[in-house]
């Protein structure tokens, strides 16, 4: 109990004669407090001596309102709006609120396992409190996520979330995950508004095939090969500078990592000749790998996402100097100033082109959209503006860049806990006697491709995903929850408004589906998939919630795949790795994306230190 006195009780024992104990303004002041308790609705009902209190500055407060009762017809209409839906709401379980303003917050900001050891103790349906105590519904039900999923009209992304896409990507503030098709003929479709809004859906459609589809990711491959060697040629001489004495050499794999999958973004549209140089000084960080560190891996990422959040809520913060405001707009200028350098560049390049025959080979995004958009056939005023074109480049950098390095620093640090994994992976990848690969013999590797989807298993670069109801709805359940009353239920009612968080990596670690050892590094779990696996909403690749699913699923899955698949087949090659600390010492950021952090040194960020050695080939 927050007051510190005596009540009237302990007052009477005492021997206190109450009536001169209390002074006239004291007893006023308990009546007034029962008259504006009466006039906000609630009656107190077994009121005693128990439960009136002294405080020690003399304060009277009134305690225990075990057995208060509303009453309605004393209350206001916001009031009433706000007492109808709390205490009509479905009698779900779920956590404690410790904090009116942050809700359960922290407590997630922690951990990624508080939601997971949520689940164990109140199910795959419960209830949980965001910012300023907005109600959550954690939903890892396969049957209720599956109805999500496919139902992306009626439950989409948080205002929170378009907001800060929109402030850093600009136009193209769309994730990568929105990039899909038309579900009607003559729908306008949400492909990043890739081309102007009047042009049709279906030249939509056809200028996202050609940028994400297997011809154009099979061109990439030789691509994310040659800047794989690059970055094992950087590698191998830092080993070389080392002490020859020593064992191995400490390198922070997830730093190279993040600089040679920009360095394939900028590439993978190479007929702009534009490279953003991220390998060839890894000295230090170049402006835009600088901004983007501070946005995402930085110690204070959640806390300036959480202002975010709150400017969401609270529209009137947005005007206010909050944190992680400067960092924010640092990321969008560095973006999208090499973005105008790539458009102009591009446009340039493609005029001084223009009596010649387009090269077909060249169909990337940028590329298609450009050809596209300054085509005679388009009118004028359909075309899209040069603020619009650039405003794709940040989408495509932020969404190429950050997921694969991270899944492939968790591939890594996997197989440096487990030795013979690594060996077996190694014994594989040696029987190919090309150095450079394509597509195909990549993906007819069967035990690469078993490592890469168990990495992303275990290790999903997305920890969850949220979506907000647009209507009232009922979620269908794959099995009965149990209400706070005992009461047995099949589905789920949905207010509009009711924000449901999706968990990934729950799905993903699901021991009901993956065996009890669901959250241990396996590679051969994916001879034999588990037939409940087959359940998980997760097209386009199948068994996984990863790629997310449905509608909005992720487009550009082949190309994370391909080149993981390419960087592993280059690293594992040349290279055994070795934990370079206690695996204890490696765990996830608690930012948005699932960044490995060295804990001991969290003011770094996103780090992943290892023990690199040169592979004896001559054993292979």
């Amino acid at each position: 109990m927050r007051h510190c006195g005596k009540t009237l009780r302990h007052l009477k024992h005492d021997d206190v004669n109450l009536e001169s104990f209390l002074t006239a303004a004291q007893r006023n002041l308990i009546i007034a407090i029962f008259e504006s308790i009466h006039e906000a609705g609630v009656r107190h009902c077994d009121i005693r001596a128990d439960d009136l209190m002294l405080t020690e500055a003399g304060e009277p407060v009134i305690v225990d309102f075990d057995r208060a009762r509303f009453n309605p017809i004393a209350m206001k209409g916001w009031e009433m709006i706000f007492l109808y839906r709390e205490f009509t709401y479905p009698l779900v379980a779920g956590p404690r609120n410790p904090s009116w303003i942050f809700g359960n917050f922290k407590e997630i900001g922690a951990g990624t396992d508080v939601t997971k050891r949520w689940q164990e103790e109140f199910g795959s349906i419960y209830l949980f409190r965001g910012l300023l105590s907005s109600r959550r519904l954690y939903a890892a039900d396969v049957k209720a996520l599956s109805y999500i999923v496919a139902n992306d009209s009626r439950y989409v992304r948080l205002p929170n979330t378009v907001s800060f896409r929109a402030r850093l990507l600009g136009n193209g503030g769309r994730s990568h995950c929105d990039w899909r098709r038309p579900q009607t003929p003559g729908k306008r479709d949400e492909f990043l508004h890739v081309v102007h809004p009047s042009l049709t859906s279906a030249h939509s459609y056809r200028v996202q095939n050609q940028a994400f589809g297997a011809p154009q990711i099979r061109f990439l491959t030789e691509i994310f090969v040659e800047k794989a060697a690059e970055l094992r040629d950087v590698w191998a001489a830092e080993l070389a500078k080392g002490n020859s004495a020593a064992p191995g050499h400490r390198v922070d794999v997830a730093d190279g990592l993040k600089r040679m999958t920009l360095d394939v973004v900028g590439r993978a549209g190479r007929c702009f000749n534009y490279d953003f140089h991220a390998l060839a000084d890894t000295g230090r960080p170049t402006e835009l790998t600088e901004a983007l560190t501070n946005l995402f891996h930085s110690p204070n990422t959640r806390r300036n996402f959480m202002f975010v959040e709150f400017q969401s809520l609270i529209p009137a913060l947005k005007f206010l100097p909050l944190p992680g405001r400067k960092t924010l707009a640092n990321a969008h200028a560095a973006m999208f100033s090499i973005a105008s350098q790539i458009v102009s560049d591009s446009k340039r390049d493609i005029l001084a082109q223009a009596e010649k025959s387009f090269d077909s080979s060249k169909r990337d995004l940028l590329s298609v959209l450009l050809k596209a958009n300054m085509s005679t056939s388009v009118p004028a005023h359909q075309r899209m503006s040069d603020a619009e074109l650039i405003s794709q480049i940040p989408t495509f950098v932020l969404a190429g860049h950050e997921t694969t390095s991270n899944a492939t620093s968790w591939a890594l640090h996997s197989l440096s806990l487990h030795l013979a994994t690594q060996k077996k992976l190694r014994e594989e990848l040696f029987t190919l006697s090309s150095e450079n690969p394509t597509m195909e013999e990549l993906n007819s590797l069967p035990y690469l491709e078993c490592v890469v989807r168990e990495t992303l298993r275990v290790h999903g670069p997305v920890a969850f995903m949220e979506r907000i109801a647009t209507q009232d709805d009922v979620l269908p359940l794959s099995r009965p929850y149990i209400d706070t009353a005992g009461r047995s239920h099949d589905t789920f009612p949905i207010r509009k408004g009711q924000i449901i968080h999706m968990s990934i990596l729950a799905f993903n670690h699901n021991t009901e589906i993956w065996g009890p050892d669901a959250r241990e590094f396996r590679p051969e779990r994916w001879d034999n998939v588990p037939s409940g696996a087959g359940a998980i909403p997760g097209m386009p690749h199948p068994n996984l919630f990863s790629f997310f699913a449905g509608q909005t699923n992720c487009i550009g899955y082949r190309f994370s795949l391909v080149e993981m698949k390419a960087l592993l087949f280059t690293l594992i090659r040349a290279f055994e790795f070795e934990p370079a600390v206690p695996s204890k010492s490696i765990g996830y950021g608690h930012n948005l994306v699932h960044a490995p952090v060295y804990l001991d040194e969290p003011e770094r960020g996103s780090s992943l230190p290892m023990i690199l050695k040169p592979v004896n080939k001559q054993e292979y």
